[in-house]
């Protein structure tokens, strides 16, 4: 299932105790932003010349003349599967070929039939497939309209801002006689000469050139979208969830960057960048798609987007982007629990006090992290001698615990001549060039350092090769890895990142820079994998991210402060990720800069136990803040926010199950489930996980109430702590206290925990069910059990999983088998069954396969409606039905 349409479009340090805004580029600073702003709507400069149309059975293609310039282009239209439209756009004949994005689409989707419905001199009408849907290619000015029947949904340079800067060579132009490029010197020609402006042969910023061998290269182009006031998506911004207007600011910045404590409600970039943005009104959902892994730009006005980006070129529209970019992975069942950080844990004593901690103050936890210190010199895939001098014992006796352990391994290589890593590196000519050649160096936390050219497959398959438990010495099973620095972050670079005119092999890195992170957790995920012989699934976190990152792990919203508005903020960053396929998604509990408060901490702990990555971390500078220093009141206070994590794993598990199979976000939006509710349009202060639980954190000091929105006419929400039944469509008041975490379970659900809350995820294995069965206002309710072992592809090469549907209706509680055709089995068992909104039974009976009828004992409180079913005893992974009678 579809979540959404939408359309594609492939165009276009040192430490400070706050972001130094001095050290990343505005748009007035950008030659190519600069120079593409400034452009004023009005008739555009290109023609579509429908004499040159050609219709194939997979596609269209129809030369573009800027009258200008007299430069040809060839747009290419495609229809797919799926409702997708994708265009593309390029020079007839490139002097230079322009850099396409491989390895982010998993598919070329399969074209279908596309036909002319109506043609003159001045537009072709194409249909779209459906009676209404079609696309019309105006000849003069040039603009694509996408229609259904009489309303325009997407226009495409419709403000005439359409700008393809071509590759050119110092001193030369071009004319077009006869329909091809022609180098010409000094001669005079029809086109008019392209007048140079400043930055498009060499720009520079600080003390940092940046040369541009081959000119300017940028592409601009406008999107309008009549009928819809909002827009999302385009992460990563530290802003609400709405993009807002850019008229009179900066544009929204796509370009991965290293942005230490960042500013919020600001559309500066930071760590990562997928270029999908999306639109919605009540009648559709609607996205732009810009396949692009350049620097680029996003202004957005009332209904209109103009998107300029620096380095490609192609066009593309799809619809349900998620089929071709790829699913968010299925993750071990572990990272979905608590995981402890900070930077950093001592030594190997330290470690086991931490683990101690944990198990002295019964809190849960699954991972113990650590940061940079614990290597030897910072050289990654090494221990510090010193500090972990047994580090297989240390893992031992976490794995012992049946608890886990990640550590850091970063892209930028120590350049020492007695470092493996580095001289294996240079040796085979893996490290990414300076544009005279040379390896590039740079600076990073080992000093001076490397960058192996993760663009390259085989740098990539040696990479991964390199977590073997042969060559990565002191690993074993329960070691997991943490990709940070991958923007890639140079400190002594333009903008704290890589020289644009870097090389790897013939691109230079203005080419692929927003891919570098994606490419760096793929081979990380691969090099787990393949340790474990293809059997284990992977665990892998990313700073840096790109379309696509979702299908290799996790990521987080980076370097955070111990502050109100960042805890705020952690919200919309999250949303925003998660509707463009990243639904993995956390925030460094209890902020990574600054110290928080207690109550900043258990608010901080209280929110992220209800988003999917849930990490403390916490700046090396900072105070210990574990969770038990902050006396005991605080201590069982951040305890049960842990637990309460703990017992929704079987929820959490089913959602990222569902979301690997559909795409659909895990942490979403409230207008995703309603659509037409235009009350939940803008609210980005609570949010669903999956369709069933509603959450609203408390992230206000002092707060002593919050205002909930419950959506749905006709539906009703029960709170899941009093089991209070709220009707929908309603603003509702709750009172809280420090103890308060405000979640809601939707009428017409059944929701899955396990209770019996143990020292970590893996000793829960063949714990007992609670079944939370909340009635909607006919007395009805369904979901879903998810099973598997938890950690290896098995349920996909073997089909070794459970899944059943738990249906209420009639008075009857039933699970039935929802893959026939699956083998698994499970020592679980349904220990309860809460039924809210009931009515006392006389009795309750439970009938299983075997035709066995039994009684069941239970109990009914009046004064909240719920009916307590003890002890059914059935295993979790067979047919069953429960009869009140």
């Amino acid at each position: 299932m579809c979540l959404y349409r939408v359309l594609v479009l492939s165009v276009f340090l040192s430490i400070t105790q706050a972001v130094d805004r001095s050290n990343f580029k505005t748009c007035d600073q950008s030659a190519f932003c600069s120079r593409q702003r400034a452009m004023k709507p009005g008739q555009s400069s290109y023609t579509a010349l429908l004499e040159t149309l050609e219709l194939s059975d997979s596609h269209l293609t129809v030369q573009l003349l800027n009258n200008n310039n007299k430069v040809l282009l060839l747009l290419e239209l495609y229809r797919l599967q799926g409702n997708m439209t994708r265009v593309k756009i390029n020079e007839l004949k490139p002097i230079k070929a322009r850099y396409e994005v491989p390895d982010v689409l998993i598919t070329d989707p399969p074209t279908e039939l596309m036909s002319v419905v109506a043609q003159d001199e001045h537009r072709v009408v194409l249909s779209l497939g459906g009676e209404d849907w079609r696309l019309i290619l105006s000849a003069q000015p040039f603009r694509l309209d996408i229609m259904e029947g009489p309303q325009v949904l997407l226009s495409l340079n419709s403000r005439g801002l359409l700008i393809l800067e071509l590759h050119v060579w110092p001193l030369f132009w071009f004319s077009t006689k006869p329909l091809s490029f022609q180098v010409s010197e000094g001669e005079e020609e029809e086109a008019e000469e392209e007048v140079d402006q400043p930055g498009m042969w060499e720009e520079t910023f600080k003390t940092h050139a940046d040369t541009k061998p081959n000119g300017p290269s940028s592409i601009s182009l406008d999107f309008s979208l009549p009928g819809v006031e909002h827009v999302y998506g385009i992460p990563e911004h530290a802003d609400g969830l709405r993009l807002k207007n850019t008229d009179g600011g900066d544009p929204y910045r796509l370009y991965n960057l290293d942005v230490f404590q960042y500013e919020l409600f600001n559309p500066m970039a930071l760590y990562g960048a997928v270029p999908v943005l999306l639109s919605h009104n009540t009648h559709r959902t609607m996205g732009l798609f810009w396949l692009n892994a350049a620097e680029t730009w996003v202004d957005v006005s009332s209904g209109q987007v103009g998107v300029c980006v620096t380095g490609s070129h192609t066009l593309s529209k799809m619809t349900c982007s998620l089929a071709v970019v790829g699913t968010q992975a299925f993750p071990p069942l572990s990272s979905l629990a608590y995981h402890q950080c900070r930077w950093n844990y001592n030594d190997q004593e330290d470690v086991s006090a931490v683990d101690q901690g944990f198990d002295e103050h019964d809190i849960p936890y699954d991972f113990i992290w650590l940061d940079i210190e614990h290597t030897d010199g910072k050289r990654y895939f090494t221990w510090d001698n010193n500090k972990f001098p047994q580090p297989k014992d240390m893992l031992q006796g976490l794995l012992d615990k049946r608890r886990k352990m990640v550590t850091i391994v970063d892209p930028h290589i120590k350049v020492d001549s007695s470092y493996k890593i580095h001289t294996e590196i240079r040796s085979r000519g893996y490290y990414i060039k300076n544009k005279d050649g040379g390896d590039y160096e740079g600076w990073c936390w080992p000093g001076n350092a490397g960058y192996p050219d993760f663009t390259n497959p085989e740098m990539r398959k040696w990479w991964a090769s390199m977590f073997a438990y042969d060559q990565y010495e002191g690993s074993m099973e329960n070691l997991y890895t943490w990709n940070d620095m991958n923007e890639p972050s140079v400190f002594n670079g333009p903008e704290v990142t890589m020289h644009k005119d870097a090389l790897h092999g013939p691109w230079e890195h203005r080419d692929i820079h927003n891919l570098y992170g994606f490419y760096v957790q793929m081979a990380t995920a691969e090099g787990q994998i393949q340790r474990s012989g293809g059997l284990e699934r992977p665990f892998v976190l990313t700073r840096a991210f790109f379309a696509g990152s979702q299908r290799y792990g996790a990521v987080w919203t980076g370097d955070n402060a111990a502050e109100w508005g960042h805890l705020k903020m952690s919200i919309p960053m999250c949303l925003s990720l998660g509707l463009v396929g990243i639904s993995f998604c956390g925030a460094d509990v209890g902020g990574f800069f600054k110290t928080p408060s207690a109550e900043l901490l258990v608010r901080w702990y209280q929110a992220g136990a209800y988003q999917p990555f849930f990490r403390a971390h916490a700046h090396l500078d900072t105070p210990r803040r574990e969770p038990w220093l902050f006396g005991p009141d605080n201590t069982a206070l951040i305890r049960e926010a842990v637990r309460q994590r703990y017992t929704l794993l079987p929820y959490w598990y089913l959602q990222f199950y569902h979301a690997q199979r559909t795409g659909q976000p895990v942490m979403r939006p409230l207008w995703v489930e309603y659509p037409e509710d235009i009350a939940t349009f803008s609210i980005d202060n609570e949010f669903l996980i999956g369709r069933d639980l509603l959450v609203h954190p408390v992230t206000d000091e002092r707060s002593s109430g919050v205002t909930a929105y419950l959506p749905g006419n006709g539906e009703v929400w029960y709170d899941v702590h009093t089991f209070q039944r709220h009707d929908g469509a309603q603003n509702l008041s709750i009172p809280v206290t420090m103890s308060s975490i405000p979640v809601f379970q939707r009428g017409g659900s059944i929701i899955c925990r396990k209770n019996r809350v143990r020292r970590s995820s893996s000793c829960m294995e063949n714990d007992p069910y609670t079944l939370y069965v909340a009635l909607d206002s006919q007395g009805k309710a369904e979901g879903e059990i998810y099973i598997d072992d938890g950690h290896t592809f098995k349920h996909k090469t073997d089909k070794q999983f459970i899944h059943r549907r738990l249906s209420f209706t009639a008075n009857s509680l039933s699970s039935s088998d929802l893959s026939p055709d699956s083998q698994f089995t499970t020592a679980s068992w349904v220990e309860q069954v809460n039924i809210l909104g009931a009515q006392k039974p006389d009795a309750v009976t439970l009938t299983t396969t075997d035709g066995g009828e039994s009684s069941v004992e239970f109990e009914f409180d009046p004064d909240t409606a719920v009916l307590t079913l003890r002890k059914p005893g059935v295993n979790a992974g067979v047919n069953w039905t429960l009869h009140l009678r």
